[in-house]
């Protein structure tokens, strides 16, 4: 794994997230409201994307868009430098290629679930906050547990002394599991669709090849990761008792049960629509940035790597 790899593949994630970061309070927001509620029997202030986005301006102002800015920012850091640095070596290095010199689409989500497995295991305790400080609302339109942080380092602070260091990685398992799907799908799928759209001729252009291939990813980790999504925001914004544990899930497997008891299917696919805005343009702008990245560094750092 190169120092440059890593760090570049963190750089690339957080320009993405500086431009989805609103339609994450939003997706967080519409997964928590309605919390163990049968359908139909709860106020929805959040009703889809832009009616979210206007009633929180209006009853929060423009800047709560951007709330836990700054742990999001860290997470993506974290997980993404180590799962894009984990992917692009692993390609360098021969790992993902058949016989033909094909990428094999198993290998690739093996190792998209390693790195991102690996990557959330550190950076767990910024996306909990993260979840905490998208939550946070004016009382005409909160919804979920309310965490009463004033930044991220009060939130680091304030964990600190009520559970210890345990309490940064709490809910630590469902995220990984969450990542687990995300990542394999995500980094699996995005090759072979660049390879689709090239070896077709469909599309040929460098960014659009990789804008492209980013969308059909993200699409498909929508799909596939939304249920996990539900359960680790669940997770992490419950409120907990004096030893830490949660009051409202015991679980992962608890978390899944209730949600379906309760709320049905419905329940699982909250915010899915949020999730998909989110997560196809993220994805997108992530490998996007990572190829361009990638191609400066050859071009001026390491122009001997340059073909």
């Amino acid at each position: 794994m190169t120092k440059s790899d890593f760090v570049l593949g963190g750089v690339a994630a957080m320009g993405a997230v500086m431009f989805t970061n609103p339609i994450d309070v939003v997706k967080t927001r519409m997964q928590l409201q309605g919390e163990l509620a049968a359908r139909g029997t709860y106020v929805k202030p959040y009703r889809n994307l832009p009616q979210a986005m206007v009633q929180i301006v209006r009853n929060d102002g423009l800047y709560a868009l951007e709330k836990g800015l700054a742990p999001a920012l860290c997470y993506q850091f974290l997980l993404n430098s180590v799962r894009l640095s984990v992917y692009s070596n692993a390609l360098e290095w021969g790992y993902l290629q058949n016989k033909d010199g094909s990428i094999s689409f198993y290998r690739g989500m093996f190792f998209g679930a390693l790195g991102g497995c690996t990557g959330t295991l550190f950076a767990s305790p910024f996306y909990m906050i993260k979840a905490q400080q998208h939550a946070q609302a004016v009382q005409s339109i909160a919804v979920g547990f309310q965490h009463k942080h004033t930044s991220m380092i009060d939130a680091f602070l304030h964990i600190y002394r009520t559970n210890g260091i345990s309490g940064f990685w709490r809910g630590v398992i469902p995220s990984m599991n969450r990542t687990l799907v995300a990542s394999s799908a995500q980094i699996g799928t995005f090759p072979k669709a660049k390879a689709l759209l090239k070896d077709n001729g469909w599309v040929t252009h460098p960014v659009l090849l990789s804008f492209c291939g980013g969308l059909a990813s993200g699409t498909l980790v929508s799909v596939a990761n939304s249920p996990f999504d539900v359960v680790t925001t669940r997770m992490y914004n419950q409120p907990l008792d004096e030893k830490g544990r949660g009051l409202t899930y015991r679980g992962l497997v608890d978390c899944f049960t209730k949600i379906l008891r309760t709320e049905g299917l419905h329940g699982m696919y909250k915010g899915f629509w949020p999730i998909y805005l989110r997560t196809a343009p993220h994805t997108t702008l992530i490998f996007v940035f990572f190829d361009k990245l990638l191609y400066i560094r050859d071009l001026y750092v390491f122009p001997q790597n340059k073909n």
